[in-house]
């Protein structure tokens, strides 16, 4: 997805908003006076843009507002720009703030949320353009499906550990391994029913795991490669690997979008949110932002604490400045976002110069 920030409401005079569903769809036309046009609900099929540009055909010079296109909107933007159409990410929290405080449609129901989306289309100046699905994409599917499988291989492992806790006191004592489990399902003297019954659910979540380890290696090859592939300069920054740029990539889009690191910041959560009052002057920890970018920033800050270097020197001093563990760790994440936005800039101009 691309970014736009040119005054759109000076540009054209129609935007629709579309409020998606998994069974239907209602679009709002608006012009550039707030005022609803025309209104059109229908069922999810795979007619659905056919019919939805018939509609649209009245009016000129269009462009279209889809609410969470990275979400359950996704398909039916893609669908849309694949068609041609100019169509833009509304967030659900912004199109939630419009229809709150319009007066007179604060009502929750599907044409006023697409007329919200719409509304919340035509006042910002930047909001995301969406654009046929590129690289980071493939890496944002790539990474998804290799933390599904690590979640998934983490519960198995917590309930063969629960399960040896019941055929023997304390289990295997220290963390549970593949290797401990099986040590200890052997050395069991398999009585009765019940026991027996323990032990052959143990290890068939035992192969589970060896075969989520298998789909594990495959995918994190994978991620290598097309971490490769992108070109990208992340891996030179200490405390990241393949698997937590594929993450920033892949959740991040066209740098570009970001006019300055500290925008930056504030969207992958490293920035802090000020709460002043009067004459006091405080900031909190910022909750809000892409959870996904946080984390990868967040693994990095903790490598580079552990291996030494400038990291941790970083570290140290805001330690020695009276900075509590937490305060030093975020300061860190909040250099090391600054260093990952200098890095993805760098890359982009690189490839517009080639």
């Amino acid at each position: 997805m691309a970014p736009t920030s040119t005054g759109r409401q000076h540009l054209m005079t129609i935007m629709i908003g579309i409020d998606p569903h998994k069974a239907t769809h209602t679009a709002v036309a608006i012009d550039s006076n707030e005022q609803v046009l025309d209104e059109f609900t229908l069922r999810s099929s795979n007619t659905q843009v056919k019919r939805l540009r018939a509609w649209a055909e009245q009016f000129d010079d269009k462009s279209w507002a889809v609410e969470s296109a990275r979400g359950l909107g996704y398909l039916l933007s893609q669908q849309l720009v694949g068609a041609g159409e100019t169509v833009f990410d509304v967030p659900p929290v912004l199109a939630s703030r419009v229809r709150l405080l319009g007066s007179g449609r604060s009502q929750k129901n599907d044409p006023n949320d697409a007329r919200s989306v719409a509304v919340a289309a035509l006042r910002s100046d930047r909001l995301t353009e969406v654009v046929p699905d590129d690289h980071p994409q493939v890496l944002r599917l790539l990474v998804k499906r290799h933390r599904d499988t690590a979640q998934l291989r983490a519960k198995h492992v917590v309930r063969l550990s629960v399960m040896l806790c019941e055929l023997q006191p304390g289990g295997t004592r220290t963390k549970t391994t593949p290797h401990k489990a099986i040590g200890l399902l052997e050395s069991l003297d398999v009585v009765d029913e019940v026991t027996r019954t323990r032990v052959m659910i143990a290890r068939e979540l035992l192969e589970e795991i060896a075969r989520l380890d298998t789909a594990l290696k495959l995918s994190k090859a994978r991620i290598d490669t097309a971490v490769v592939v992108s070109g990208t300069s992340l891996c030179d920054i200490v405390g990241i690997g393949p698997i937590c740029a594929a993450t920033i990539l892949g959740y991040t889009g066209n740098i570009e979008r970001f006019p300055t690191r500290a925008h930056f910041a504030m969207y992958n959560a490293t920035a802090p949110i000020e709460m002043s009052s009067g004459g006091r002057v405080r900031h909190r920890l910022n909750l809000r932002g892409n959870r996904n970018l946080n984390f990868a920033i967040h693994i990095a800050a903790v490598v580079q604490i552990r291996t030494g270097g400038e990291g941790r020197v970083f570290y140290d001093r805001k330690i020695s400045e009276g900075k509590t563990n937490k305060e030093a760790i975020r300061s860190l994440k909040r250099r090391i976002s600054d260093r990952v936005y200098a890095h993805l800039i760098a890359d982009a101009r690189r490839v517009t110069v080639s």
